[in-house]
This record gives C-alpha cells, sequence and structure tokens, in this order.
C-alpha cells in the first residue's frame, strides 16, 4: 500500500473514531440535559398560590370585612366562611378609626392622599367620605395610622380586585364573626307583581298607530270629496302631518326602577325602618318597637342565598358588642357650686338584646316586608341598631352606623 493510501485510511479511521466517540458523549450527556431542563421547567412553572386561590374564589360569595382594633387584624369572609386574615395598623388614640358598620363606597387603585402631603395610599377602598379607607401601609407591629386601616402590600393587592361597590365592613374593638341564623321575622323572597305600566307601554304604540291612520284617512277622504265637488281648485299639497295622540300617563307616575342591593337599617333611636338600594334612599316606615326604652344591641344580618330545601334565604349574624358609654359629669356641693372638673364616667346601662330577642321586639309594617322581599336577593342587608343613621350617611353611601 502506497504512502497516499495508508495515510487516507488512517484518516478515515480517525474521523469514525471521533464521530462514535462525539455520539457516545451525547448520549450520556443528553439525558442529563433534558433532565435539567425540565428540572428549570417545573421550577419557572407557575405554582398554586393558596392564599391568592382562595381571594379569587371568595368573589364567588357574600363578603364581609371584619376589621379588628384589639388584635389589629382584617379577617375576609365569603359565605359567612373565612378566607384569609392579615395584619392591620389602625389610627391612633388621637386619631381613632371609628368603630361600626361600613361598607366600601369608593375604589383607587393609584391613589394619593389629599390631606397628607400627596402621600400614596395604593389599592384604597374608602368607607366613609369624611377620610377613613382601608389602604396598602406601613405595618409597624401597633395602631399608628391618622385614621385609616393599612393593609400589607399581599393582603391589599389581593384585596383590591377581590371586592366591589357595597362590601360590608364591620369595625369593632373584638374580632366578631358571623355564624349562621334563622328567625321567622327575617324577609323572606316574594314574587313581584307584573308592572302595570309595562303593559301600557306596550299598548300604547298600537293605539298611536291606529290614530294617525284614522287621521290620515279622514283628511284623505276630504281631499278628495273638495277636489271632486271643485275640479277647478287645486287640492292642498302641504298639509299638516298628523299629530300622534299624547300619553295619558305621567313620568311621575311610573316606577323609578334602580339597580344594586338592598340595605335596610332599623334604628331605635329614629323608630323607624330605612330602605336603601344602590346606595339611594328608596323609602323608610315607623316601626313599633317593644320596650323601646331597652337596648335592641348592633346586630348585622346578611341574606347568602337561596336555602337547599327553597324555604327561603340563608342568613348570617354579625353582633357587634355594645361598648359602655363615658360620658362628664361635673360633681356638685350640696349648695349647687361647681366642685371639681369634669371627668369621664363610666355609664352602664341595661344589657342589650341577644339578636333573636332584637327581632322579637319589633314589629315592621306588613308593607315593608312585602316591598323588601320582592326586592330580596344575596347580599341584602339589615342592621338592626340602638344608633340613629349617622352623619355619615349620605350620598353615594349605604347606611353608616357607628357605635363609637
Amino acid at each position: 500500500m502506497s504512502g497516499s493510501n495508508r495515510r487516507g485510511s488512517l484518516a478515515l479511521r480517525t474521523a469514525l473514531v471521533s464521530s462514535a466517540v462525539f455520539a457516545f458523549m451525547v448520549g450520556i450527556t443528553d439525558p442529563a440535559d433534558a433532565a435539567i431542563r425540565s428540572r428549570v421547567r417545573a421550577d419557572t412553572a407557575k405554582k398554586p398560590n393558596p392564599e391568592k386561590d382562595a381571594f379569587a374564589e371568595a368573589s364567588k360569595g357574600v363578603l364581609q370585612i371584619v376589621v379588628s382594633i384589639g388584635s389589629q387584624r382584617v379577617t375576609l369572609y365569603s359565605n359567612g366562611t373565612r378566607v384569609a386574615q392579615g395584619p392591620v395598623s389602625t389610627g391612633t388614640p388621637g386619631h381613632p378609626t371609628p368603630m361600626g358598620v361600613f361598607s366600601i363606597i369608593q375604589k383607587d387603585r393609584y391613589h394619593h392622599s389629599n390631606l397628607y402631603g400627596n402621600a400614596p395610599m395604593y389599592y384604597m377602598q374608602r368607607i366613609t367620605w369624611s377620610g377613613v379607607a382601608m389602604h396598602e401601609g406601613a405595618l409597624p407591629g401597633h395602631a399608628a395610622s391618622h385614621g385609616c386601616i393599612r393593609l400589607s402590600h399581599g393582603f391589599a393587592a389581593a384585596l383590591w380586585p377581590t371586592t366591589k361597590l357595597g362590601v360590608r365592613v364591620i369595625v369593632a374593638r373584638t374580632d366578631p364573626t358571623p355564624t349562621e341564623f334563622e328567625h321567622p321575622k327575617l324577609f323572606v323572597p316574594r314574587a313581584k307583581p307584573a308592572d302595570p305600566a309595562d303593559a301600557v307601554s306596550e299598548a300604547r304604540p298600537t293605539l298611536i298607530r291606529v290614530a294617525e291612520s284614522t287621521t290620515t284617512d279622514a283628511r284623505a277622504l276630504d281631499m278628495t270629496r273638495a277636489a271632486a265637488a271643485d275640479p277647478e281648485k287645486p287640492a292642498p299639497t302641504n298639509a299638516d302631518p298628523p299629530k300622534p295622540l299624547a300619553p295619558t300617563g305621567r313620568q311621575s307616575d311610573q316606577t323609578l326602577k334602580r339597580a344594586g342591593h338592598v340595605s335596610v337599617f332599623v334604628s331605635r333611636k329614629e323608630g323607624k325602618i330605612f330602605v336603601r338600594q344602590g346606595f339611594a334612599p328608596l323609602f323608610d316606615m315607623p316601626v313599633v318597637i317593644a320596650e323601646p326604652d331597652r337596648p335592641l344591641g348592633t346586630h348585622v344580618f346578611t341574606a347568602l342565598g337561596a336555602r337547599p330545601d327553597g324555604g327561603g334565604m340563608r342568613w348570617n349574624l354579625l353582633s357587634i358588642p355594645t361598648e359602655a358609654r363615658r360620658v362628664a359629669e361635673t360633681s356638685r356641693t350640696h349648695k349647687g357650686r361647681k366642685g371639681e372638673a369634669a371627668k369621664p364616667v363610666v355609664v352602664q346601662g341595661s344589657p342589650a338584646s341577644t339578636a333573636a330577642e332584637a327581632l322579637d321586639r319589633i314589629q315592621l309594617p306588613t308593607e315593608a316586608m312585602e316591598r323588601i322581599g320582592e326586592l330580596l336577593a344575596p347580599g341584602t342587608s339589615l342592621v338592626v341598631s340602638d344608633q340613629g343613621i349617622s352623619g355619615e350617611t349620605g350620598r353615594g353611601t349605604d347606611f353608616i352606623v357607628l357605635t363609637r
């Protein structure tokens, strides 16, 4: 074999060996690379987040938010079941957070304060027009705000897309929890009667068309007769168009239709039942309350949905403990002169009624029960309280009841 042939054969063998080695190395490393790539894909894939998933599921039910001043925490409930809980920072003693029954009346994702130097208050959810809201903020572990309810970033961001306007917010010293509740005086669904205005509106266009046709035909007949009697006189070409009949109903007589959840407030102080729908007053009526001097307490009843057996609505209850009133009394001498400076005195009144006792003592008008029953839906609420309508209740709000 010549030298050139030997060199060619050697080069060929070298190439074959190199190819075999390369294939062997690829066979060894490829499974490892595949495993690494698989692990990377698994790590970068979206992992389940129980807290966020819980918020998403919560929006399908009737929501309630409870803020506890004493424990400095907020709890979100959906259909009476606790969904999430987180820390808060409420108002300092000099700027206390008001306590009572509220609802979300405004939302602003990128809100900035117009009172405190344009400070950012992201994920803002307002509960009063006087400046109290829930929003993202610093949480030092104690009450430190000017009255607002500060939330952690994670809780505020998750709560923001979950809530809607009208969601009930309870602020209390303690940490009340909703419980299932039944009572024969709670509202029950009632079929809404047919609106007679709808029937009139459907029939009216037909009447108008008939009237127009009759008027036109009569005028055409008169013009034909006139032309036949006086052939030299041309028939009028610019006859006035027929006018439709005026509607018989007046706008003030028509029922005003509103949308939105219904809220009912029974006030022992006012001796009335007040009803709102969609943040606007609907009607109010006097009520009879047995033992009018005895406190009712503050109780919030919320309709959750239809009962499985079809026997009405499921309700839950949130009762807010009544706090002792502190009043300033001036001690006087037996001669009637002023003595020492006024001191706050804790006044312990009569014990408040339980929720069941409160409903037993209230006699609601039949008309009110029927009208509310026609509007009853999941989210409808009944607030019973010794308090009157707060000055915070107004245009664009639900009932705001201040307990402290």
